[in-house]
């Protein structure tokens, strides 16, 4: 039976790499649509939701390839409809593609958070140790860091836009490396394999990719 896989995004559609990832972890023959949050708006309207601090900022790719950082507190006013788009996609699965923390939205009822995926994968694999995560605003670092905490869990961030092309995540990997994580995770849904390749052969640690682990929690729900 043919099924139908919904993934919200925090920017907009289209979002080719996103789909083509989570369409090599999903079932043959699953459909798979994308809607954004920020679908329908001008470059002009999109500039005008800042983020009001570090709290309340998040990144994301336009469509064209702009990187923007954008207001969080927007993005969750903006979310319901959003949902409620891809419920009437008639979407038997839906991701919310993005690893930031949220609280409860209107019709957010079996959506899978990416967020939830990765913290119970590291709760799991590192019960006490050093946990290094990648980020990718400076300015997400303390908030994100505060995120990660936990009991017996020291937890140490650095800066990588996911942009960046091979030097730069380089650069980011080797700062990882020295401060020897025991566990690595990559907070953010732009990171694709190839920058998990590169992050896990320099730090030379088992390193979480948020986009494969939630497609194959996904691939549960949708077998």
């Amino acid at each position: 039976m043919s099924r139908t896989l919904g993934i919200a995004t925090i920017g907009q559609s289209p979002r080719d790499d996103i789909v083509a990832l989570f369409a090599e972890q999903a079932p043959a023959g699953t459909r798979v649509v994308l809607r954004g949050a920020l679908d329908g708006l001008s470059d002009a309207e999109v500039d005008a939701l800042p983020p009001r601090d570090g709290a309340d900022t998040l990144y994301t790719r336009l469509r064209g390839g702009r990187d923007v950082k954008i207001s969080k507190q927007a993005v969750i006013e903006r979310s319901p409809a959003l949902l409620a788009r891809l419920r009437e996609d008639g979407c038997d699965a839906i991701v919310y593609a993005c690893t930031g923390a949220f609280p409860p939205m209107a019709g957010d009822e079996g959506v899978l958070f990416p967020s939830r995926v990765l913290s119970g994968l590291a709760e799991g694999l590192l019960p006490r140790g050093r946990l290094g995560i990648l980020v990718p605003l400076a300015e997400q670092g303390e908030k994100l860091k505060g995120k990660w905490a936990r009991a017996g869990v020291d937890v140490v961030v650095e800066a990588l836009i996911p942009s960046g092309g091979p030097e730069v995540v380089k650069a980011a990997a080797d700062r990882l490396a020295a401060a020897k994580p025991d566990l690595v995770a990559l907070d953010c849904m732009g990171y694709s394999p190839a920058i998990k390749a590169i992050v896990k052969e320099r730090v030379k640690a088992p390193t979480l990719l948020a986009i494969t682990a939630t497609g194959r929690v996904l691939r549960e729900l949708l077998d």
